[in-house]
């Protein structure tokens, strides 16, 4: 479940507030770069919540920016020591995608297409394992049953009645055939999928192969959306040494609606159910 505090949330809402007040004095990023004597790409991460900022960083950057409310010194400054805490997350270690572990957590909905695998919120134990291992061939056991009790972790946002995450899924007919682990695994993660799709809060649609080309063809994406207004909704990219996030309006947008062909293209609900059903029915012969 989310903590009060999400440091990655608040690094990113931090970071859309200096970049407001940079902008509201008219400067660039490599003017106030040259200002403080650091890099750009500093500049650049603190804004886009990919670094983590202190408290020095806020107070000489309100210097720069000449701000002299001290309530929204303290209010930034406060922003800056939560950012700085740690997350559920970071108890596992190192893990490559906490940036969106992060944002996950707070997120209040979540829009996935997925075109080759069930995604990691509906996946089972037992997937989720024989897929990391297969994908990263070279990952020591520990590293593997690392990565998948952190994908436990995160679904207790799909099952949490207290807070839920609105999910909607759009998976290609390819990840109701490709066998993963074997066919007693996927079988039991298709009947996992359609017990989870049946929550009021997941949705899962099925786009067959029949629909041909599509807007989803180059790939994986992600938008996350959140209840407070101030943070903006992000396409989240994944990749195999780094992963994007698109904030930029325009960006979101093109995104969202390429997301709604998908979905209209998708079999509705209850036919994608009944097409998971029969997939499972296939691996139990």
């Amino acid at each position: 479940m989310a903590s009060n505090v999400n440091p990655t949330v608040r690094r990113r809402r931090l970071g859309q507030e200096l970049r407001k007040l940079r902008e509201l004095k008219g400067m660039t990023a490599e003017e106030v770069a040259d200002r403080l004597l650091v890099s750009q790409s500093k500049i650049s991460r603190l804004e886009n919540g990919r670094r983590s900022i202190s408290q020095r960083d806020v107070r000489d950057l309100c210097g720069v920016y000449e701000v002299e409310d001290q309530r929204v010194v303290d209010s930034l400054m406060e922003m800056a020591r939560d950012s700085r805490q740690q997350g559920w997350w970071h108890t596992f270690g190192d893990i490559p995608y906490s940036v969106y572990i992060g944002l996950e957590t707070d997120a209040q909905s979540l829009r996935v297409f997925e075109p080759q695998l069930v995604t990691g919120l509906l996946q089972t134990r037992a997937y989720a394992e024989a897929l990391v291992r297969g994908a990263l061939p070279e990952t020591s056991t520990a590293e593997i049953e690392k990565r998948v009790k952190v994908r436990m972790r995160r679904q207790e946002r799909v099952t949490d009645d207290s807070n839920p995450l609105r999910l909607w899924v759009v998976l290609d007919e390819a990840a109701l055939h490709r066998v993963v682990g074997s066919k007693l695994i996927m079988r039991e993660q298709l009947e996992h999928l359609i017990e989870l799709s049946s929550l009021p809060h997941v949705t899962v649609q099925v786009l067959p192969f029949e629909v041909g080309a599509h807007p989803g063809l180059n790939g994986q994406y992600a938008i996350l959306e959140f209840a407070d207004a101030a943070d903006s909704s992000v396409v989240y990219l994944e990749g195999v040494t780094s992963d994007l996030y698109l904030e930029k309006a325009p960006d979101v947008q093109k995104y969202a609606v390429m997301y709604e062909h998908l979905r209209a293209q998708a079999l509705p609900v209850e036919r994608s159910q009944q097409f998971i059903q029969d997939a499972a029915k296939r691996f139990a012969q």
